[in-house]
């Protein structure tokens, strides 16, 4: 597949951001929070759970966390009052054109080059984790999904090859009606044994894509731009010889794509999922000059949910 052909079935999980306006524009300042009916907390990692790898609810400045922080022009910062509840969160500036409006790339668990400086010990092999952000873009919002946004990873050398990805992105390109969705859109870097056949980042011509499945709720339309939504997704890596992986999207608690068939990466074994990042973009260019806001990011090895509404251990099957 090429990488024009894979970017065009695609949401959050990819290449591997200009000054702010003197005056922020009123669509990106409402005079009251936007609240979500998903029930996001502030102040979100003071209570951060066990379970959990990492927390960033952006009220405390982690960005230091993070082994690359992309922010070209000042285009994805860290900004009071534009959060969940009206609190601080990453505001992302895509101006009329612009491609990339900045990325946070955090790494866990062992990684291949002290470059990828883990969150914890770096020493975890992890098979099986969950990320979930909150995402909401202007109400005057327009073009799609703007292509990427999240993606869980095995990376697997200094030159960043992947033995397996997990993005969570939009579909289709922005005139076509499934730019308005998140996609999973999971794809290997091994072959079906194991053997590693990628080696460096986006290597396209070695890359097996797994089977994208798009979402049911079109969170980029006119209809549903303007609010928060809460976006979570699973990944457990197969067992060696089997297609059992798994690749889940819940978007506010609803579970709306799943996989539960794949083989991520054979019986590659030598690192687990360690890499998890959060992007901003935008394949051909957004249309206009527009905002995206992005706040309560936690990685995990349990559940997370939307405020907590969903126990840790929730399994969910709930499809709407």
């Amino acid at each position: 597949m090429t990488e024009s052909t894979a970017f065009t079935v695609l949401i959050a999980l990819s290449a591997l951001v200009g000054t702010l306006p003197a005056q922020t524009p009123a669509l990106t300042t409402p005079a009251l929070p936007v609240i979500a009916s998903n029930n996001p907390v502030v102040h979100e990692c003071d209570a951060a759970k066990p379970e959990w790898i990492f927390c960033d609810d952006f009220e405390t400045n982690r960005l230091v966390s993070y082994f690359e922080y992309s922010h070209r022009d000042s285009s994805f910062e860290l900004t009071d009052s534009i959060g969940v509840r009206g609190s601080s969160g990453m505001r992302a500036h895509f101006r009329k054109g612009q491609v990339d409006a900045g990325s946070l790339k955090l790494a866990f668990g062992k990684t291949p080059t002290p470059y990828m400086h883990p969150v914890d010990s770096g020493t975890a092999i992890y098979r099986d984790i969950y990320w979930r952000l909150y995402v909401r873009d202007d109400s005057t919002w327009t073009g799609g999904g703007g292509d990427k946004l999240s993606r869980a990873q095995v990376l697997v050398s200094p030159a960043w090859a992947q033995a397996m990805g997990a993005p969570v992105w939009s579909g289709g390109a922005d005139a076509q009606p499934g730019a308005n969705y998140l996609v999973i859109d999971p794809y290997s870097g091994t072959n079906a044994a194991g053997d590693l056949q990628t080696t460096t980042y986006n290597d396209f011509p070695h890359l097996r894509w797994l089977g994208a499945v798009r979402a049911r709720t079109p969170i980029f339309d006119q209809s549903h731009v303007g609010k928060w939504y809460c976006a979570e997704a699973h990944v457990r890596l197969n067992d060696a010889g089997a297609s059992n992986g798994v690749f889940e999207l819940w978007i506010d608690d609803y579970l709306e794509a799943r996989h539960t068939d794949l083989n991520w990466l054979g019986s590659f074994a030598g690192y687990g999922i360690n890499t998890v990042f959060l992007e901003n973009y935008w394949n051909a260019g957004s249309p206009v000059d527009q905002y995206r806001y992005i706040d309560n990011f936690v990685v995990s090895t349990q559940r997370i949910g939307c405020g907590r509404l969903v126990p840790a251990d929730s399994t969910s099957q709930i499809i709407r």
